[in-house]
């Protein structure tokens, strides 16, 4: 996986900040975005992340994800 990849949510991963459900549980199962980011490094330090991969879904959602929870679309 690479930064500009598109991935697709394969399991379920309920989140609480979606834009248009704040504050409620929703599940992004079957959602499709880009990765935009990965939190590998910190100011040059390698860092261990417990969800490394940034994807950005729409303009307003990005969600941290890990890499087991997506998958990349050809």
């Amino acid at each position: 996986m690479k930064v500009g990849d598109r991935v697709r949510v394969k399991e379920s991963v309920i989140v609480y900040h979606h834009p248009e459900h704040r504050g409620e549980p929703f599940d992004i199962k079957g959602l499709e975005g880009e990765i935009v980011s990965f939190a590998n490094e910190w100011q040059g330090k390698p860092i261990s992340a417990n969800l490394p991969i940034q994807v950005q879904f729409t303009k307003k959602f990005k969600a941290h994800l890990r890499e087991t929870e997506i998958e990349v679309l050809s």
